[in-house]
């Protein structure tokens, strides 16, 4: 249950960095920077392993801009979508 809790942390952590760096802060709640955090961390590590690039498992400062760079391909891409 902890392990969750510290993903969810994680998640909207990754998740407010990029709402903020993509300028979609103010349109976004915590709810949907947790979403689009968690769900960026596995777009960025699918995109990673894609391009032979190896992420190592777990929390670093490497895998948090791995999630930020995910949640980022996120935004954009829902903003090509809508």
């Amino acid at each position: 249950m902890t392990n969750f809790i510290i993903w969810i942390i994680f998640g909207a952590l990754a998740g407010w960095v990029a709402s903020i760096l993509t300028g979609k802060n103010r349109k976004m709640g915590a709810l949907a920077n947790i979403v689009v955090g968690v769900f960026g961390a596995f777009v960025g590590a699918g995109v990673m392993n894609t391009l032979g690039i190896p992420i190592q498992p777990g929390f670093s400062i490497t895998g948090f801009l791995v999630a930020v760079g995910g949640a980022i391909l996120l935004i954009f891409a829902t903003r090509l979508i809508r």
